[in-house]
């Protein structure tokens, strides 16, 4: 195992018959091999209960106990590394797919947290990313907003991150779809999305970051390098534009290393406004209209225009829906 975990760069997929698959990357292998010392390896999934208080919050739902056995201990965290799991699961009558939310239990605070992932309806899976092993539990958790129709070209979208919580509405019952949206909402959308923790009381922010809902994740995209500012500040509430918006998403993929190939076969050279996209927004342009994610609209991407909630929503959930 320890040779073979320092010899491939590839990824290491095992499957378990009637249990799904788990997949490890190339770091997180390599760090069960580092842990490996003399004993045996075991890789664990387990289907267990949640306790009385936790079946009051979800119901009863299913759980899996993760494990990885390594070297005498238990391998929880993987040295940066991502697996990719995979576990059968079936929507009960009544049940929506964008409403199928994967959590895991929280050790140190024992409270419930949100992971990345989907159902994916063609193989009848629950699908989920995560950085440690833990006990996970497949949750269903529908929110729905008075002002966005289930029809609407953006419900899926707004569906599918409210169950996440990691957009929320703009009172108890309204989304308000087609409200622009700030600087600050759209850092806080996009790392709550993809699970970038906030970085409370950092000494070194913005001078603007404030003491406001967004602070800790501006001073956590400014620590990565995917928000620069201007004279050291951010202004996290104005109104972001395209291009600002779309140079975020491409900083925040790009330290993820999860940047889409090019495959539409668009280019930005066929909009007309592509000449008036800042120097700074080139590579983001670049990258997000070749991989389909940006498509504009009457062949103009429009970079100096807002984005709506609907908009930024339908974006984040093309990428974590793929």
């Amino acid at each position: 195992m320890k040779a073979l975990a320092g010899a491939t760069q590839a990824e290491v997929k095992i499957n378990y018959a009637g249990f799904g698959t788990i997949a490890f990357d190339a770091k997180a292998f390599a760090s069960i091999g580092a842990a490996e010392g003399t004993g045996d390896i075991g890789i664990q999934i387990t289907k267990s209960e949640l306790t009385e208080e936790g079946k009051q919050v979800l119901g009863d739902r299913p759980v899996y106990d993760l494990a990885v056995i390594a070297g005498g201990g238990n391998v929880s965290v993987f040295g940066g590394g991502k697996v990719n799991i995979s576990l059968p699961y079936t929507l009960e009558s009544g049940e929506s797919a964008n409403a199928i939310v994967v959590y895991y239990v929280n050790e140190t605070t024992g409270e419930l947290e949100t992971v990345r992932g989907k159902f994916d309806a063609s193989a009848k899976e629950v699908k989920f990313t995560t950085t440690h092993f833990s006990q996970y539990i497949v949750g269903y958790n529908p929110v729905s907003f008075a002002d966005v129709a289930a029809s609407s070209w953006y419900g899926d979208a707004v569906g599918f991150l409210a169950a996440r919580g990691i957009t929320t509405g703009t009172d108890a019952e309204h989304y308000s779809p087609g409200a622009t949206v700030s600087r600050g909402q759209f850092v806080t959308l996009l790392f709550k999305a993809y699970g970038i923790a906030p970085e409370a009381g950092a000494a070194d922010n913005f001078a603007d970051a404030g003491d406001a809902y967004y602070t800790g994740y501006l001073a956590a995209a400014k620590r990565l390098g995917i928000a620069t500012g201007a004279g050291g500040n951010f202004a996290p509430d104005s109104q972001i534009s395209r291009q600002e918006l779309f140079t975020l998403l491409y900083r925040t993929l790009n330290v993820l290393g999860e940047l889409p190939a090019a495959r539409s076969g668009a280019t930005v050279s066929g909009f007309s406004d592509a000449g008036q996209i800042a120097s700074y927004a080139q590579d983001a342009f670049k990258a997000l209209v070749e991989s389909g994610v940006v498509s504009g609209n009457g062949g103009k991407l429009d970079p100096a225009g807002a984005s709506t909630r609907a908009q930024v929503a339908q974006v984040l959930f093309n990428l974590l829906s793929k």
